[in-house]
């Protein structure tokens, strides 16, 4: 999610953990001692002041991406519009709900990744650069180093503020957890570390088969992510990227999800991005049930979303079989015949009711969670799933076909591959 916020100077300093009276008792009070609590607040005052201009507008309307006509122009149309004093925004009130969250200084990081060392690198993305780091009290953490020739000053701040906003808000067993952060010398996450990886690492890049176990279990996990991010969370979340290099597991194989920021412009990872939004921008829950749908068939296949060498889409490559329910041309050959398969023909039926051309046909994460527990019938679900009532009119009903859906994708699989 993609959010900006406001503030006013006088109320940043106690952004700050590391003041006077606290940083002697810190577990890194070697360190942090040598940063005044005046140098955390002023330079904390410096970046809210430099988004000041821009920042609750779209704070106050990122975390409730709810409405299904949520385009770029609606968008502009339904930001409230607020006089100075409403715009004002307290850093106190941005924190305060992970308490125990570090403000690191930059000497901290540096020291527990080895001044950034390459081959401490454990991801890299458009936007970020992740690092493996251990801390002065052991701990093995990821540090996640926004980078900054993506974008404007002005404008990755009001981000990572942002993204801080989101995260605050998020208390699930399958999002990641973030241990602190860092406004020193540039912007930067602290989160437990993942021990076994991305997915994608465990599926693509590993010679050794995932067992289906492992793969039901992350499914499973996923999902309650999801469905926590939709239903249950404080603030309602549309992920907007999710992929298997976005899911990572802890030592126990629990899928750990990161709820971050996306708004505009389109973002997303091309053959998880549903019909609706490339074609016309619309965001609703829906665009991550297609995406958890696609992320399902990577599970069940150990193939990439899209081929490298075929550039085919798996969802175009994998209709046929699901549409004959054909379990032994999906299934991972390398899986053989080690797999549960009443668990498999659930998760096949999920992913294909999940990457439906028309939005109003897939089910809601409640019902997808219900249907992987096996705690709904399979045939009850599809039932229901044909009896929904949808929502597009005639044009966009016509612009949504399956034939119209197909042109799309490789138009736009042209223009990216290229």
């Amino acid at each position: 999610m993609v959010s900006d916020s406001d503030n006013s100077s006088s109320s940043c300093s106690s952004c700050s953990s590391d003041d006077k009276s606290s940083s002697t008792s810190s577990p890194f009070s070697n360190t942090t001692k040598t940063v005044s609590s005046s140098h955390h607040g002023l330079q904390w005052n410096k970046m809210i002041e430099s988004i000041k201009k821009k920042s609750m507008r779209r704070f106050s309307v990122i975390p409730l991406l709810a409405s299904y006509e949520l385009t770029r122009k609606n968008l502009r149309r339904k930001q409230p519009k607020l006089t100075p004093s409403e715009s004002a925004f307290t850093c106190e009130a941005f924190f305060m709900a992970k308490p125990s969250w570090r403000n690191f200084t930059y000497e901290e990081l540096a020291v527990a990744t080895d001044y950034f060392n390459p081959e401490n690198m454990i991801g890299k993305g458009g936007h970020a650069e992740v690092y493996k780091g251990v801390l002065i009290n052991g701990e093995t953490v990821a540090i996640k180093k926004l980078m900054s020739h993506a974008k404007e000053e002005e404008e990755r701040v009001s981000d990572f503020l942002s993204e801080l906003g989101i995260i605050a808000h998020v208390n699930h067993p399958n999002a990641a957890r973030l241990r602190g952060f860092s406004s020193d010398r540039g912007l930067h996450f602290v989160l437990e570390y993942a021990p076994y990886g991305s997915l994608a690492s465990m599926l693509f890049g590993s010679e050794e088969c995932l067992e289906w176990k492992i793969r039901y279990k992350v499914a499973l996990g996923i999902a309650d992510g999801l469905s926590y991010l939709h239903n249950a969370c404080p603030r309602r979340i549309i992920h907007r990227d999710i992929k298997a290099s976005n899911i990572l597991l802890n030592h126990d194989y629990e899928a750990q999800n990161w709820p971050h920021h996306v708004v505009f412009p389109i973002e997303g990872t091309f053959g998880y991005l549903a019909p609706e939004y490339f074609m016309h921008g619309i965001v609703d829950e829906k665009i991550d049930v297609f995406a958890f749908g696609v992320l399902l068939l990577e599970i069940i296949t150990s193939r990439r979303a899209v081929d490298t060498a075929s550039r085919q889409s798996i969802v175009a490559w994998a209709k046929p079989f699901l549409e004959k329910n054909s379990m032994e041309d999906i299934v991972d050959p390398r899986l053989g015949n080690m797999f549960n398969p009443t668990e498999m023909q659930r998760v096949m039926l999920t992913a294909s009711m999940c990457v439906h051309h028309i939005a109003a046909m897939r089910p809601d994460m409640t019902r997808l969670v219900q249907l992987l527990r096996g705690e709904d019938g399979p045939a009850e679900l599809q039932q229901k799933a044909g009896e929904r009532t949808m929502s597009v009119n005639a044009c966009d009903l016509q612009d949504h076909t399956s034939s119209s859906y197909l042109n799309e994708l490789r138009r736009h699989r042209q223009l990216l591959m290229e």
